[in-house]
């Protein structure tokens, strides 16, 4: 494969708080006319598991490959492990798709990029498919979509024991199966879902959405049924595509620290960078 470059960004909040830092791939001495962003998921990080390795692999097409870090994903300032769990409690899905739309700002103008690109594409897994999505709907710079193993709503995914909680004002905690440690939730997550359920209904942002969409996930997704695609692509245009990934479960076998690609997961990543080398052209 050719070499690449890589380069760090930093986006600072206009009203404080933690910034959003990310990175940019390019293949060694190619301008590209087109950018690839990509969002992880819920208790993720762009260092994790096969993240480093796809936004290679789409610079190795061509494109410029950013990846970013959501400011309230949980890290530290080392970028590798969750010391910073305060920051986690004070996640949202309105934050997300607001951090969303920061990162395209800065890629859309050229500021982080070789070159203004022509086309962008934006590709989210799990919770960050799911955001992806909102922010793809409404937003014209985006050219296309791939979700992977994308959730289908938010108010299904909690119990109401958890609910509850939230809405007596206190946090809960969710387990990093990996970590094995305890994150918290705070009660700001459900308020904002509350308070923004028009804006943050991903079935509606499927109906929306004008653009051509991938939605990959694996049959055997534990974390995130396999029905939640197919709901997805019920309620999506005729721009959608859905790939079913026969024995792919939420990361396609994967794991982190990454040992290389599975053949699920290569599946995966061989479409996608397929879709967007064709609609990004």
């Amino acid at each position: 494969m050719p070499a690449f470059t890589r380069t760090d960004f930093e986006i600072r909040a206009a009203g404080g708080g933690p910034p959003v830092r990310g990175d940019v791939r390019v293949r060694a001495g190619l301008r590209p006319t087109a950018a690839l962003v990509i969002c992880h998921g819920f208790k993720g990080f762009r260092g994790a598991n096969f993240f480093p390795n796809l936004a290679r692999a789409a610079a190795h097409r061509g494109l410029a490959a950013v990846t970013f870090d959501f400011s309230r994903n949980g890290l530290g300032d080392d970028g590798v492990d969750f010391s910073a769990l305060d920051r986690f409690a004070e996640q949202t899905h309105s934050r997300n798709v607001a951090e969303i739309r920061a990162v395209l700002d800065a890629v859309s103008s050229g500021t982080i990029l070789p070159r203004t690109p022509r086309r962008i594409g934006l590709l989210g897994h799990s919770r960050g498919g799911g955001e992806a999505l909102l922010a793809a709907a409404d937003d014209p710079r985006v050219d296309a979509l791939a979700t992977w193993a994308a959730i289908g709503d938010v108010d299904s995914r909690w119990t109401a024991e958890q609910i509850a909680t939230w809405r007596a004002g206190g946090t809960v905690q969710v387990q990093n199966t990996r970590t094995k440690q305890m994150m918290p939730v705070g009660p700001a997550y459900w308020a904002d879902w509350e308070a923004n359920r028009a804006r943050l209904d991903i079935p509606a942002a499927a109906a929306r959405l004008s653009i051509p969409w991938l939605i990959v996930h694996g049959d055997a997704d534990a974390t995130v049924n396999v029905d939640e695609a197919h709901a997805l692509f019920n309620a999506a245009g005729d721009d959608a595509e859905l790939l079913v990934v026969e024995g792919g479960d939420h990361t396609f076998g994967s794991r982190h620290p990454y040992a290389g690609a599975t053949p699920e997961l290569r599946t995966a990543v061989d479409a996608t960078l397929e879709w967007f080398g064709t609609h990004l052209a």
